[in-house]
């Protein structure tokens, strides 16, 4: 009699355990949740799940991350981990040369800003501080390859993907792969709409900006 009961409950207990297992996954790591959300990595790859841990975004190899992030630093290379601000979190894209640009999805894992920028901002008061590429179509060569010249301005953009203020032209940012280093934001927002920003002479200057026309 014992023993049948020793059965019984481990009978009973073996599918509450398969529960468990099933409702408690294990990850590599577990970011801090911001704006209801938080980034969930298995590998290399992340996924977001909500206050009820359960899986909103699944796992992706695109989110921007660096586990030896320095923070200090605006753009790219501060992003410790993906998560959101402003409804947008970071993707990346591998294009030219296999160099990285940048974009942004939003809470339902859809891109809602393409990969344009070589370096951006995580965004803060819904804009962000970004190098935008754009290409031009310069025809063909003699031998019928295209020539595409490229112009990278610094730029605010907002969350909907629309820059709001050029700030600059940035010349030489894309070279050679081999030689290729992310591009040094020189402005950064230090209000709503008041920009600051570095000189051609490596002077910092400031700037009132009117986002509503």
């Amino acid at each position: 009699m014992k023993y049948s009961i020793s059965w019984l409950l481990l009978l009973l207990f073996l599918p509450f355990a398969a529960s468990a297992q099933t409702e408690n996954p294990v990850y590599d790591e577990i970011a801090p949740f911001n704006e209801g959300l938080a980034a969930v990595r298995v590998g290399n790859q992340w996924g977001f799940i909500n206050e009820n841990a359960q899986m909103v975004i699944d796992f992706r190899d695109d989110l921007v991350w660096n586990q030896d992030a320095d923070t200090s630093i605006p753009g790219v290379l501060g992003i410790r981990y993906p998560q959101f601000k402003n409804g947008r979190c970071m993707i990346q894209k591998l294009k030219v040369n296999n160099i990285p640009f940048y974009g942004f999805i939003d809470t339902s894992g859809e891109i809602v800003i393409q990969p344009e920028y070589l370096n951006i901002t995580e965004f803060d008061q819904e804009n962000a501080i970004g190098i935008y590429v754009r290409e031009m179509y310069q025809g063909q060569n003699e031998i019928k390859l295209d020539i595409v010249e490229y112009i990278f301005t610094e730029v605010v953009v907002n969350i909907n993907g629309e820059i709001v203020w050029p700030i600059m032209e940035r010349e030489h940012a894309l070279t050679a792969k081999r030689r290729y280093e992310v591009p040094k934001l020189r402005a950064k927002l230090i209000g709503k709409d008041l920009l600051e920003f570095k000189t051609e002479d490596n002077k910092w200057s400031v700037k009132k900006l009117n986002l509503n026309l």
